[in-house]
């Protein structure tokens, strides 16, 4: 996979299905999972037994969430680079544990143990906080979800599109970069094969932006400089700015790497809708409106069901799949975050500036433009 950013797609932010307890490792030698544990002992030689979260039916079994145990570790910060305290999350089931086959195939020493890495997220520790809040375990099993089911690495440099607040609140920490854990080995060898270890940054939507347009990784050395996030890329719950806003040099710097080195974006997950125009200019003729309600402020619903192949040949006698039929127009409707990216996407946004517009949150692009651009 290229080092690059990838658009992720969204994902679903239920509660999963855990217990924090101060369980043990099974009684079965699981050699990946003891040589993990060792790992972070040596860092934290006095939490032999750290407050885990455990799955209640393990993923092979049938349960919901992939990751086995995570592991949440009281870390003192350090003072003299200006890290404050912090909890300290590392998941444990991206990585082969056991090597029996029962989750990823069997692997070995120079080969990457299950997926290859393991995640991982530091928290603020709020002030007189005794026990570590329990909501980044989901937002980490949900990231596994999507490793799981797509095959998909997370990478450093990468980004997540998640569009909430990662703890279900009402703070503006609402997307995810990908980073390198500062602590822990850039990648460590378990008799199962290699791991490395990415952690998960809580950012602003205006810094995720940032790193669609320029790329992540620079975003993210740009965090380490800040009093936001700090070398060891904390995530602050409580952040109400972004680190652009905070130190205009940051702002400064990003834009001259966008006009230096443009974007790295390799793809984007689209919400597309499409109806063909016809010699009607009014674009209301395009939507279609729920039926009669007594609430006023109901917005209408983009028309997003059209004839598939099979019954326009019906429905029309068009059934010669190797002409070409020339449609007066098409009218395309984009989910925002794609809309906003596809003038980047086609590097000429000067050409269709003047025929974008963004109304109720959905962006509309005149495909005259978009057809003569990708042609």
């Amino acid at each position: 996979m290229q080092n690059n950013m990838h658009e992720r797609e969204e994902f679903h932010r239920g509660c999963s299905s855990g217990q924090s307890s101060q369980a043990p490792p099974p009684a079965a030698r699981a050699l990946g999972l003891d040589a993990l544990h060792g790992l972070c002992k040596e860092i934290y030689p006095d939490q032999g037994n750290p407050l885990t979260v455990t799955a209640v039916v393990k993923y092979w079994l049938g349960g919901p969430d992939p990751l086995d145990y995570i592991s949440m570790y009281e870390n003192p910060g350090c003072p003299e680079l200006g890290v404050p305290p912090h909890w300290h999350y590392v998941s444990l089931g991206l990585s082969d544990l056991h090597g029996d086959g029962r989750l990823h195939p069997k692997s070995g020493p120079g080969r990457p143990s299950g997926f290859g890495f393991e995640l991982t997220f530091r928290l603020v520790r709020d002030r007189g906080e005794t026990t570590p809040p329990t909501w980044p375990a989901n937002v980490m099993q949900q990231l596994a979800k999507y490793v799981f089911n797509s095959g998909n690495m997370l990478l450093p440099g990468d980004h997540v599109s998640w569009h909430a607040p990662l703890d279900n609140g009402s703070g503006r920490i609402t997307q995810i970069l990908m980073g390198r854990d500062p602590q822990l080995p850039a990648s460590v060898s378990t008799p199962h094969g290699e791991v490395s270890f990415v952690q998960i940054v809580g950012v602003t939507s205006e810094e995720l932006q940032a790193a669609q347009h320029w790329n992540g990784l620079g975003v993210v050395n740009l965090l380490k400089t800040t009093r936001g996030c700090g070398p060891w890329l904390l995530t602050n719950m409580k952040r109400m700015h972004s680190v652009m806003d905070e130190d205009p040099s940051v702002a400064e710097k990003i834009q001259c790497g966008i006009e230096r080195e443009g974007s790295n974006l390799s793809g984007v997950s689209a919400k597309c809708w499409w109806v063909q125009v016809t010699g009607d200019k009014n674009t209301e003729k395009y939507r279609e409106k729920k039926e009669d309600s007594d609430d006023e402020d109901i917005k209408p619903i983009i028309k997003t069901e059209r004839l598939s192949p099979c019954e326009q040949e019906r429905d029309t006698g068009f059934s010669d799949m190797n002409c070409v039929k020339v449609l007066p127009g098409l009218h395309l409707t984009f989910n925002l975050e794609a809309g906003s990216l596809l003038p980047l996407a086609i590097k000429l946004i000067f050409f269709i500036a003047e025929d974008v517009s963004c109304t109720e949150g959905i962006l509309r692009l005149n495909p005259y433009y978009l057809i003569q651009l990708l042609r």
